[in-house]
């Protein structure tokens, strides 16, 4: 597995949580770097600290405009 396809993944379980529950879709839009540390549902989002700081640096309304941004890292 590539690492390249490991932080695809990563990014989708990311995105399937944020669709999911609200309360970590809130999280994730307000504060990117602190939802990726806090995880969901008991399960750690396995990101190195560079990914996580990339992700960290979006800002978005709503999770359509995350995803794109996620897309674009």
């Amino acid at each position: 597995m590539t690492k390249n396809f490991h932080i695809q993944q990563e990014f989708s379980r990311l995105l399937t949580a944020a669709v999911i529950n609200g309360s970590f879709r809130k999280a994730l839009l307000n504060n990117p770097g602190k939802a990726i540390s806090s995880g969901f549902g008991g399960e750690a989002f396995n990101l190195g600290a560079d990914v996580v700081q990339r992700v960290s640096s979006i800002r978005a309304n709503n999770l359509a405009e995350f995803a794109t941004q996620l897309s674009e890292l």
